[in-house]
């Protein structure tokens, strides 16, 4: 009988995005060899993930998704924690996590929209969760969120959703796909663009051909998929140490919802906007304009706030909105978050990396076999 020498699995990640990321430190840590080619620096926090709030919020998002996605955001919920408590334990870094849930508010002239908002929740949630949606009253707004007594007579409160600092998660997720990558192969071609991709191999534009027994395609709208389209997101961040909110807040208002996420050290992400749109430009005057002048109708003291970024980004959504795990022509993909990023990416990446870990298996099982 010849001995075969154990040889270590190899995938090859076209995309160092939320996804590409979690799904480079999972197969790491099962022991895979990984090489990630992205067209970006690995510090580099102007992509999708860097550029947005990261919401855990299933509840709010039923408005504009499905019981799919709901599902999807459930199962994410019940891994965030325990992720990132492994990610603490391989990095020493700390990811602010927080789950006391979100509040959703009105003016007085919106008060209609945040009815109908709510009973549009209800109305789609599984009849045993419909009690996770809570209607507040001007004191019990206050009780939650002492910032807001005497500004909103209604709410509404989601006590099951959280939130994420991305920033503090992507760079959590470049030192442990580093650390994973020194112990178990493979290499981060960062400002590296891909020309193409096939089922055992990734072609750069620079004449590399990165051989892999998996490749897997996270690269957002720059990949290859049908139907796949970008959806322009535009956000604030501001530093406001005169306001303290305790968790996520969104007004509701007749033309937009803006969303109001609180940070360490006085920080608020902003966000509204939501533009059909391939632009990458920076943020537009109306956006600008729409974005603070909302804000200061939530607290006058935003009006004092100072603006420390404002960015853009293209979210890849798909033609039915929800999110890819497929294989297609010998390579597989994982796309189409959308504006459900941190909120679903957890049971994506799972069931991605049940996936490949089985199908990796099984080939070098027959490996073996054939060389008997």
């Amino acid at each position: 009988m010849t001995m075969v020498a154990k040889r270590t699995a190899h995938v090859a990640i076209a995309g160092a995005g939320l996804a590409g990321r979690l799904l480079a430190w999972r197969l790491l840590g099962a022991g895979v060899a990984v090489s990630q080619i992205d067209s970006r620096a690995r510090d580099d926090r102007d992509l999708a993930a860097g550029v947005a709030a990261a919401m855990l919020a299933p509840y709010a998002e039923l408005v504009v998704s499905d019981a799919e996605l709901f599902a999807l955001g459930e199962q994410s919920l019940a891994l965030w924690p325990q992720w990132l408590a492994e990610l603490q334990a391989q990095t020493g870094q700390a990811v602010d996590f927080h789950q006391q849930g979100s509040l959703v508010v009105a003016h007085a002239p919106d008060h209609p929209g945040l009815a109908h908002y709510a009973d549009l929740i209800r109305y789609r949630l599984p009849a045993d969760k419909r009690d996770a949606v809570k209607s507040l009253d001007a004191a019990a707004v206050a009780a939650l969120e002492p910032a807001f007594a005497g500004r909103f007579d209604r709410g509404l409160w989601l006590p099951l959703e959280g939130q994420l600092d991305n920033g503090q998660l992507l760079n959590a997720l470049q030192l442990a796909i580093a650390q994973g990558m020194a112990q178990t192969g493979g290499q981060w071609l960062e400002r590296t663009t891909v020309a193409s991709v096939d089922a055992h191999s990734v072609h750069t534009t620079d004449g590399q051909a990165i051989e892999a027994d998996t490749v897997v395609d996270c690269r957002g709208v720059a990949a290859d998929w049908p139907g796949l389209r970008g959806v322009r997101g535009e956000v604030l961040t501001v530093h406001c140490p005169q306001v303290v909110l305790q968790r996520p807040v969104r007004l509701i208002h007749p033309r937009y919802m803006l969303y109001i996420v609180p940070r360490a050290e006085g920080r608020f992400v902003i966000g509204a906007t939501e533009l059909e749109s391939q632009d990458t430009g920076p943020v537009t005057v109306r956006s600008m304009l729409e974005l603070a002048s909302a804000l200061y109708s939530v607290h006058p003291a935003f009006g004092e706030a100072h603006i420390v970024r404002a960015a853009t980004s293209l979210r890849p959504a798909t033609d039915d909105h929800q999110p890819v795990w497929a294989q297609r022509d010998g390579v597989w993909h994982l796309n189409g978050l959308y504006r459900h990023g941190f909120l679903v990416a957890p049971a994506m990446v799972q069931k991605a990396e049940r996936t490949l870990l089985n199908a990796l298996a099984s080939d070098a099982a027959h490996a073996v076999e054939m060389s008997r």
